[in-house]
């Protein structure tokens, strides 16, 4: 296995029975990459390059540890998914101090993952918002492809590269001033309240980035939005990566953010949403990131909708696309 992978500290014993737990559905598989697998999910434990201060590093190991909690079946749906092949290949190994370093591992492992796995769905558990930029950046070296974004965020993460830095307030920046993307191959959801300054309007309409509130969301609803959205995408692009930043969840639903803010989704809205999401085959792959664990309550609200969230996305994709 490549070196800058290393196991996660969460261990557990698998057991296949009747009523499948999550954490016996997915597979570790710290020391290969299979190449017949459907869903690959890799941790990404930075947050060094966090604008706010953030443990969100620390997400992916509590969101192990949360899969105990939840089964592979869904009652709403009456569907069980434990036969999609899900693999763990563990954390990108990160640099003490060094961002870039962080974000060329990010890249070179996220190419290792590509190569080695094939025709899978990529799943990367974060982590801050900056992990997305050399996430896509492999997605588009190794496919040489037209990539879009599909981004739910009360941001608009177009912060300026030269005087912020590569920050989780500049994931989508950086993309758009590399030519990774383009502005119109941009599409983001769930922008609310008072927490994007006008010089990020300005930046968004210089680059053509695609604006959709949560005002807007809540007009037409997650079923005819989405579908409006993914029709505009494949018209341009080839993939669509989904990035999920859970500060767009109200701070009701989700204190464990560092930019938590008044004013956003309900979790069942992203729920729905990401529901959606998951029908369309040209999604390749997708992040959630921006949560931190030790923000959240003592029930750990968070981390659990963070778990729940994901697994819409599973359950919708065994529903659509598998089969």
């Amino acid at each position: 296995m490549s070196d800058l992978f290393v196991e996660p500290s969460v261990t557990w014993n698998r057991k296949l029975h009747e009523d499948m737990k999550v954490k016996d559905w997915i597979e570790p598989s710290f020391g290969k990459f299979p190449a017949a697998v459907d869903v690959v999910l890799t941790g990404i434990p930075l947050s060094r390059s966090s604008i706010s201060a953030s443990a969100a590093s620390e997400y992916p190991d509590f969101f192990r540890k949360a899969w105990h909690l939840f089964t592979t079946y869904s009652i709403d749906e009456n569907v069980d998914f434990r036969d999609m092949k899900v693999v763990d290949v563990g954390d990108v190994k990160m640099h003490g101090t060094n961002i870039l370093q962080c974000h060329a591992n990010i890249e070179e492992a996220m190419k290792n993952v590509l190569s080695e796995c094939p025709n899978s769905f990529y799943v990367q558990i974060g982590g801050d918002h900056s992990i997305t930029a050399p996430i896509v950046r492999a997605f588009q070296e190794h496919t040489n492809k037209r990539i879009g974004i599909l981004q739910f965020d009360t941001h608009l993460d177009l912060r300026a590269t030269d005087s912020d830095g590569p920050t989780n307030g500049t994931p989508i920046r950086q993309l758009l001033d590399a030519g990774v993307v383009r502005g119109e191959d941009v599409y983001n959801i769930g922008l609310h309240g008072f927490y994007n300054a006008p010089s990020l309007i300005r930046a968004a309409d210089h680059y053509g980035v695609n604006r959709i509130t949560l005002k807007d969301f809540r007009r037409k609803g997650a079923s005819v939005l989405i579908a409006e959205v993914m029709a505009e995408l494949a018209t341009k692009v080839d993939i669509v990566y989904v990035t999920v930043d859970m500060d767009v969840l109200d701070i009701t639903y989700a204190p464990g953010v560092p930019a938590s803010t008044p004013g956003g989704m309900r979790t069942d809205e992203l729920f729905d949403l990401l529901f959606e999401v998951g029908k369309y085959e040209h999604v390749g792959g997708m992040d959630f990131v921006c949560l931190d664990p030790h923000r959240d309550s003592r029930e750990q609200q968070t981390v659990k909708s963070g778990v729940y969230a994901f697994l819409q996305v599973m359950l919708s994709r065994f529903m659509h696309v598998k089969k």
